[in-house]
């Protein structure tokens, strides 16, 4: 019988293990439009964290003692849906489980076979070719617009998204300065073409930005991808270029205190016309969606754009995970294997 972790209570600050509980999934005959799935790979990523929360936002909340979501690759099974047969792998939202019945409302996608016969694991649709790289390259291409010649702030520059926004930006002939939580993760941004990156946890942010771009001499950042808010968005401000973008994709400083740090250098974004915008990645993928496979997929052949993943073997395991993700745990991209 397959298993899904349910939220049992809404967390105060950063959750803990008391507040999920694994439980059976009731399992039965199809009934029209379903799937049946075992999970190969969950995904776990900060946005969920929300979810936690009963508030109003772009995703739902999760709702108390009721199966969780998530992004998963699975494999069907059995199926009463049309152009889903046994065999065939799959993306869904049926994740933090690993199996059962799935409806039209997981928004099922079947994996391209071409891409999986030529080499790409499935879990790649998971993070580059999935939610993570598609929030990078949207965020980076579309929302702040960044183009050739540009310098790029990346904070949280060593997670998934933030990989991936480096190795774009290299890939078109930006200049990049990431920042890291640690020496290993500062190194892996170094190896993914980054001409500079700081580490968070050594020092204040903006000292180290600034003496990043005067040994890179570069006057300022034309773009901030931010992941983090807190220091990170204020060192930007405090040293953003006239007519800098700011693509707003994250705030994991305060998911889980809500605290929001003093901006001592917003007013910057007066004088220097700064613009800034947050977004989510479903609101322009549909647009945008062959264009971004087509590049992406061409990126990670030509070896331009990798990942490094985290893996976390087993259902049991999947807590254990997500909150690896506020202790700094992870490089590159948090996934589970089942």
């Amino acid at each position: 019988m397959a298993k899904a972790w349910h939220l049992t209570s809404r967390p105060q600050g950063l959750p803990t293990i008391d507040n999920f509980a694994l439980h059976d999934l009731p399992d039965g005959p199809l009934e029209p439009d379903q799937i049946r799935v075992r999970n190969h790979w969950l995904s776990v990523d900060p946005y969920m964290r929300g979810r936690m929360n009963d508030a109003k936002s772009y995703a739902a909340s999760f709702q108390i003692d009721q199966p969780m979501t998530g992004g998963a690759i699975g494999e069907v099974l059995e199926s009463t849906m049309e152009g889903f047969a046994p065999g065939d792998m799959i993306l869904h939202m049926g994740g933090w489980r690993d199996g059962g019945v799935i409806g039209l409302d997981m928004m099922p996608n079947k994996l391209p076979a071409d891409l999986l016969d030529a080499g790409m694991s499935p879990q790649t649709f998971l993070h580059n070719m999935g939610l993570t790289g598609g929030t990078a390259w949207i965020g980076l291409l579309r929302v702040a617009s960044a183009k050739p010649g540009d310098t790029v702030f990346v904070s949280a520059a060593a997670g998934a998204v933030g990989s991936a926004v480096v190795q774009i930006a290299k890939a078109r002939e930006m200049t990049v300065i990431g920042s890291a939580g640690s020496a290993e993760k500062c190194a892996w941004v170094l190896d993914l073409g980054a001409d500079a990156v700081i580490d968070y946890k050594a020092g204040p942010v903006l000292p180290q930005l600034a003496q990043a771009l005067q040994a890179l001499g570069r006057p300022g950042i034309d773009v901030y991808f931010d992941n983090v808010g807190g220091e990170h968005l204020d060192a930007a401000f405090a040293v953003a270029n006239d007519f800098a973008r700011f693509a707003i994709c994250g705030m994991i400083d305060i998911y889980n205190d809500g605290k929001a740090q003093e901006m001592k250098y917003l007013i910057r974004s007066i004088p220097a016309r700064i613009r800034m915008e947050g977004f989510i990645y479903t609101d322009q993928f549909i647009d945008c969606m062959e264009e971004f496979y087509a590049d992406m997929g061409g990126l990670i052949a030509s070896g331009a754009v990798t990942i490094r993943e985290t893996i976390h073997n087993g259902i049991e395991t999947a807590p254990d995970a997500f909150l690896g993700l506020f202790r700094g745990q992870n490089i590159g991209k948090m996934l589970v294997k089942l």
